[in-house]
C-alpha cells in the first residue's frame, strides 16, 4: 500500500536506518531541523503523519506527510549529490534565506565502500503552505487584466496598446522604481508590486548562493574567464544553428500567419549570431555562482503574501555534472523573463480558444498581452537589479549587463522554439515573437487575424525549462 510505504520511509529516516544488500546499501538520514519540522515530541518521538502521494512529475514522485513534510523521490539517478539536496541543504544550513523549503532529511544509495559517489534517491523537505504556484497566480492576474482591457479600463477606452519598443534595460529606468507611473498600476494592478517582490526574492536567493566562503569549493563564487565566455558562445551558437535548421525544415508545416514570423526569424539568423558573438569581447567583470538552473513561474509557490522558491535539481535532461556548474545568475533571470511572455500568451490562447476573445479583437488583446509582458518584465528586472546593486555576480557596467542578459534571453527563446516545433506547433508563435522582440524586430511580426493556438494543458511536464509552465 502506498501510504504504508510512505510511512515506512519516514520512519526509516527518523531512525537513521540502513538497508544493506550484496554490494550496495540504502542509507536514510535526517538533518538537525527534522524534529521541529516533523512536529516531534522529545518523549513520544515522531508523530503519525498521514502519507499521501502527490503524483508523478517529469523527474520525481512526491509524498506529503500531513502539513509537515514532503518527500521527493528522484527517478533520474546518477552518481553524485542531486543539486536539489545540495543547494537546499546549503541554503538551510549556511544562510539566512528562508524562502525555500527547508531540508529535513533524505535517502541515498551507497556502493559499500568501493569509492564511488553516493546516489541521491530522495530529499525530505518542510511542507510549505501555499495558494498554488506563481504560474497559476499569474494566469489569474492576467484574466483580470484582460477583463479590464475588455471594458476599456473603466473609461470605454478599448483599442490597441502602445507596446514599448525600447530595450528592457531602458524600460527598467521607468518601471523599476518603487513608484511606477500611475498608468502602469492602473492597467496591471496589484500584480506589479507582487512581481517586484518576486524580483527581490530572486535577488536574495542569488545573494545567499553567492555567500559561500572560499573554503567551500562547491559554492564559492568564481570569476568569469575568457575561456568560459568562449565556451558559452560556442554552445549558444551551435544550439541556435541546429534550431534555425529545424525551423527551415518545418516552415511549410506552419500556419500562414506564423510562417511569416518564422521567415522573419530566419532572415535574422546573422543578427542572432552577432548577439552571441558579443560574448567574445573583453572579460566580463562579474562572478559565476551556483544558480537555480531551471527558473520559471512554475518553480515558485505563492503563499498569499510572499513567494517560496523550490525545485533546485536543474534541467533533468542535462547530466548531473552540468547541472552543478557555476553560471551567471542572469540565466535564471532570463528564464523568468521568458516565463512572463509564456504566461501572457497562455492566457491569451485560453480566452481565444474558449471564445471569450472574438477573432476580430484578437490582435488588440495580443497588443495588451505584450504591453503587460514588457512592463512586468521591467518591474521584475528593476527590483532584481536594485537588490543586487553591489553584488559581485552582476556586472557593474550596463554594457556588460546588457550583453549577458540579451544572450541568455535569446538562448532561452531559441531553446523554446526547438521544443515547440517538436512538441506544440500551436505555440511556436510565442518564441518566434520573443526572438523578434529581443532582436529589436518586433515590428516585423505580422499581426494575425486570430490566435489559433490551442488552449494550454495544465502546466504540461516536459515543456521548455524556464517557460511554458
Amino acid at each position: 500500500e502506498e501510504a504504508a510505504f510512505g510511512r515506512g520511509l519516514l520512519a526509516a529516516m527518523a531512525a537513521g536506518r540502513r538497508f544493506r544488500g550484496p554490494s550496495h546499501e540504502v542509507a536514510a538520514w535526517t538533518d538537525p531541523g527534522f524534529a521541529e519540522l516533523a512536529g516531534a515530541d522529545p518523549q513520544s518521538g515522531v508523530p503519525e503523519l498521514e502519507a499521501r502521494p502527490l503524483g508523478a512529475e517529469q523527474s520525481n514522485t512526491s509524498i506529503r506527510y500531513g502539513n509537515r513534510l514532503v518527500l521527493k523521490l528522484f527517478r533520474k539517478l546518477e552518481p553524485g549529490i542531486n543539486p536539489d539536496l545540495e543547494i537546499g541543504r546549503f541554503l538551510t544550513r549556511s544562510t539566512n534565506f528562508r524562502h525555500v523549503p527547508p531540508v529535513a532529511g533524505g535517502l541515498e544509495l551507497r556502493d559499500g565502500g568501493r569509492g564511488r559517489e553516493p546516489v541521491t534517491l530522495a530529499v525530505l523537505q518542510g511542507f510549505v503552505a501555499n495558494e498554488g504556484d506563481a504560474w497559476s497566480f499569474t494566469l489569474d492576474a492576467l484574466g483580470r487584466y484582460f477583463e479590464r482591457a475588455r471594458t476599456g479600463w473603466g473609461r470605454g477606452d478599448f483599442g490597441p496598446a502602445q507596446v514599448p519598443a525600447r530595450p528592457l534595460l531602458e524600460l527598467v529606468e521607468v518601471a523599476g522604481g518603487a513608484h511606477p507611473p500611475a498608468e502602469l498600476y492602473e492597467r496591471i494592478g496589484t500584480y506589479l508590486p507582487a512581481v517586484r517582490l518576486l524580483g527581490e526574492r530572486t535577488a536574495e536567493l542569488h545573494i545567499a548562493l553567492a555567500s559561500a566562503p572560499p573554503d567551500n569549493p562547491a559554492f564559492a563564487p568564481e570569476p568569469f574567464s575568457t575561456l568560459h565566455q568562449r565556451s558559452l558562445y560556442e554552445s549558444m551558437r551551435t544550439s541556435a544553428s541546429r534550431t534555425f535548421q529545424l525551423l527551415r525544415q518545418r516552415l511549410g508545416d506552419l500556419a500562414p500567419e506564423v510562417r511569416a514570423m518564422a521567415a522573419a526569424v530566419l532572415a535574422a539568423q546573422d543578427m542572432a549570431r552577432e548577439r552571441f558573438a558579443l560574448l567574445l569581447g573583453p572579460k566580463v567583470t562579474a562572478t559565476r555562482i551556483r544558480t537555480h538552473g531551471d527558473y520559471h513561474l512554475g518553480q515558485v509557490l505563492y503563499t498569499g503574501r510572499d513567494f517560496v522558491i523550490l525545485d533546485f535539481e536543474g534541467e533533468p535532461a542535462r547530466p548531473l555534472s552540468e547541472r552543478r556548474l557555476k553560471r551567471s545568475p542572469l540565466r535564471d533571470v532570463a528564464g523568468m523573463l521568458r516565463s512572463f511572455q509564456y504566461a501572457a500568451y497562455a492566457r491569451l490562447f485560453e480566452e481565444s480558444g474558449s471564445g471569450i476573445i472574438p477573432p476580430p479583437e484578437a490582435p488588440i488583446f495580443e497588443s495588451w498581452a505584450l504591453f503587460w509582458e514588457r512592463w512586468v518584465s521591467a518591474a521584475f528586472l528593476g527590483a532584481y537589479l536594485e537588490r543586487t546593486a553591489t553584488a559581485s555576480f552582476v556586472p557593474a557596467q550596463r554594457s556588460e549587463l546588457a550583453i549577458l542578459l540579451d544572450a541568455y534571453v535569446l538562448e532561452k527563446a531559441i531553446y523554446e522554439l526547438a521544443y515547440e516545433l517538436n512538441h506544440r506547433p500551436g505555440w511556436v508563435r510565442i518564441p518566434l515573437a520573443g526572438i523578434l522582440q529581443i532582436l529589436g524586430l518586433a515590428e516585423r511580426a505580422p499581426a494575425p487575424e486570430a490566435l489559433r493556438g490551442p488552449a494550454p494543458a495544465p502546466r504540461p511536464e516536459g515543456g521548455p525549462e524556464g517557460a511554458g509552465r
